[in-house]
């Protein structure tokens, strides 16, 4: 029975090997013979009768005294032996004769000594290499300051001097048994952030809730002693974590209470535990959507329901306000409750509005919490509007993007893509099959036709993220890329690798060439290869990991941002970003690894990669 094959779908056959399998020479000519007309000519005359007797025995004897291949190289076992399909050696005293009818065993294919299996586990390794160098010049040059500079060998404070990268890198160290480090990361924050917390002033309510208290979350679950990575480290007990994230919450927990609707403002300030709105007045939409995977789970394990209930007031409220096909704009009074301006778009101060309402969903309410199925409809029709306003081809090569509405569905379309919308795809696979396997989830018919319209753009927009990396000089990807269209082209702003089949696809803009060590796409590639098991996806972050080491990496240690990459030598830029160790080297390391190692049906992952247990499962490692 014929079916139409979906649009958004892969074919996913298991073929019977049954038909595949090869006939020998000798059934092939006795088959032709028996099914054709010269069967019917020669078996009419006694003359024909003989000559096919003697051509049979003639076959069959000369089949019989030769010796085979497999004879000679088996030739320590004993004549009467013979390989079963699971591998195991049995004994028959067989013929000859028997030996000519037995058929051969099917081997697997062979891979070279060691496999796929050890070549993933150099990789894995090589990330951890490199965490350990970017640890290395951190440490050295910068502890205890928010990030490394690490031309200049020192640190800076740009998001409120509470030891950024130290709480960022924390739980990647614990996931790699990085001991060493995990140990100097929780003996600083056990010394120093608690009193960080209480005399530091202004901090982004977003950066900070992300980075710092996320970070702390995930570092009490991975050192819990009842779900816990085993980790050998020597740092404090779980519970300084969970001490530490609670004060730090009490004190963010001032932007809601300070807010005059349920939208938070943007800014704290620590020491006195105030808020205040953005000089413009304005929050981010992302920003005051991107709270809730934390505040929800500090709940849980604090077993205080007042950080969910603020954080949760949010959705519930941008739940009633107006969207365009799910779709909505990137800014949001806090003074008015409203969206402000038209502008739509998945990259800046919009991005992780989308991706939380299908986490928070997962995390939380997925199984058990029917009052949070209003997240997953609203991620669900969001989606569709994605497929239907934003998604583009460029020509001439037809390149999957996922451009702009500056002025709304009713004005005109920008083709421009930042490198932050390549976490789509991860989200769109995770949000299919709810982080199991895609093999998994089609066998136990699991995905809907819209969940194969979602994996089959998740695939196509991977691809274009990692051709935004090939396409240039170095191998990696611009801050911004623009796509050439039928209404959009510039010349010669092409990304400098000419060979790249996509050279007249992708246009980057001057300002637009700087790279940040950005974690998005190979969070996407990660998360498809979990679900896929496709291994382009590791060969794709393998090609990107090597490309960070050529031209990123700090010989005194740490890693450095890039200002151009179309350009050789690139010119280089003075910062490590906290994600490149928080979530960059976490997903790379991950992608390379058993997916058995923090699970995508046990857990989410904030949008800095710190892992958050899925409530309700079996949460260790």
């Amino acid at each position: 029975m014929s079916s139409k094959t979906l649009p958004y779908s892969n074919k996913d056959v298991h073929y019977d090997n049954a038909k595949f399998r090869h006939r020998s020479l000798f059934k092939v000519i006795t088959q032709t013979f028996l099914t054709s007309n010269v069967k019917h000519n020669c078996i009419s005359c006694s003359t024909g009768k003989f000559l096919m007797l003697l051509m049979i025995l003639g076959i069959a004897c000369l089949m019989l005294t030769r010796s085979s291949p497999s004879q000679s190289v088996n030739h320590g076992l004993a004549n009467d032996t013979r390989i079963k399909k699971d591998g195991n050696v049995v004994f028959s005293g067989g013929s000859r004769l028997g030996k000519f009818f037995r058929k051969p065993p099917r081997l697997p294919p062979q891979l070279p000594p060691g496999g796929r299996g050890s070549i993933n586990s150099a990789r894995q390794k090589k990330v951890k290499e490199a965490f350990l160098h970017a640890w290395l010049g951190y440490k050295k040059y910068a502890m205890g300051y928010d990030e490394l500079m690490p031309l200049s060998r020192q640190g800076t404070d740009g998001l409120g001097g509470l030891g950024a990268t130290i709480v960022d890198a924390l739980d990647t160290a614990l996931i790699m048994g990085a001991d060493e480090i995990a140990s100097e990361a929780g003996t600083w924050i056990e010394t120093h952030l608690a009193s960080r917390i209480s005399e530091k002033g202004q901090v982004n309510l977003f950066e900070t809730t992300i980075r710092v208290l996320g970070g702390l979350l995930s570092a009490y679950h991975l050192t819990s002693a009842d779900n816990g990575m085993n980790s050998t480290s020597r740092g404090p007990n779980a519970t300084v974590y969970l001490e530490t994230a609670k004060n730090l919450a009490d004190r963010l927990l001032s932007a809601f209470t300070s807010s005059p609707t349920p939208i938070p403002f943007s800014d704290v300030v620590l020491r006195d535990s105030s808020a205040h709105a953005a000089p413009d007045g304005l929050s981010s939409t992302s920003e005051v959507s991107t709270l809730q995977l934390e505040f929800n789970y500090l709940s849980t394990v604090s077993g205080d329901p007042k950080y969910s209930v603020a954080a949760m007031k949010v959705l519930e409220h941008m739940k009633t306000l107006q969207k365009v096909e799910g779709l909505v704009p990137i800014y949001i009074s806090p003074h008015s409750g409203e969206f402000s301006g038209e502008n739509i778009r998945l990259g800046s101060r919009g991005d992780s509005y989308y991706e939380y309402l299908i986490k928070i969903w997962l995390q939380r309410g997925s199984s058990q919490d029917s009052n949070l199925t209003y997240l997953h409809n609203m991620y669900v029709e969001a989606m569709k509007g994605v497929r239907n306003l934003l998604v583009r081809k460029s020509i001439p090569n037809g390149l999957v993007f996922v451009g702009e509405l500056p002025y709304g569905s009713k004005g005109s379309f920008n083709p421009k893509m930042d490198h932050l919308v390549c976490f789509l795809p991860g989200t769109l696979a995770l949000g299919a099959t709810k982080g199991i396997t895609k093999e998994k989830a089609l066998r136990d018919n699991l995905l809907n036709f819209e969940d194969l319209e979602n994996l089959k753009l998740a695939e196509d927009l991977a691809k274009t993220c990692f051709e935004m990396y090939s396409v240039t000089s170095t191998g990696l990807a611009p801050e911004i890329a623009y796509f050439h269209t039928e209404e959009y082209f510039e010349g010669n702003l092409d990304g400098g690798n000419k060979s790249s089949k996509y050279v007249n696809d992708i246009i980057i803009k001057p300002a637009d060439r700087h790279n940040l060590l950005r974690p998005e796409t190979v969070e996407s590639l990660f998360i498809l290869y979990r679900i896929t098991e496709d291994p382009k996806y590791r060969e794709w972050g393998w090609q990107i990991f090597e490309a960070f080491e050529k031209f990123t990496r700090i010989d005194a240690g740490g890693y450095t941002s890039l200002d151009d990459v179309t350009t050789l030598p690139p010119q280089r830029r003075d910062k490590m970003e906290t994600f490149f160790l928080g979530e960059t080297l976490k997903y790379l390391y991950l992608l390379f690894g058993d997916s058995s190692n923090i699970p995508l049906d046990k857990f989410v992952f904030n949008t800095e990669a710190h892992p958050i247990p899925i409530e309700g499962t079996s949460m260790k490692k």
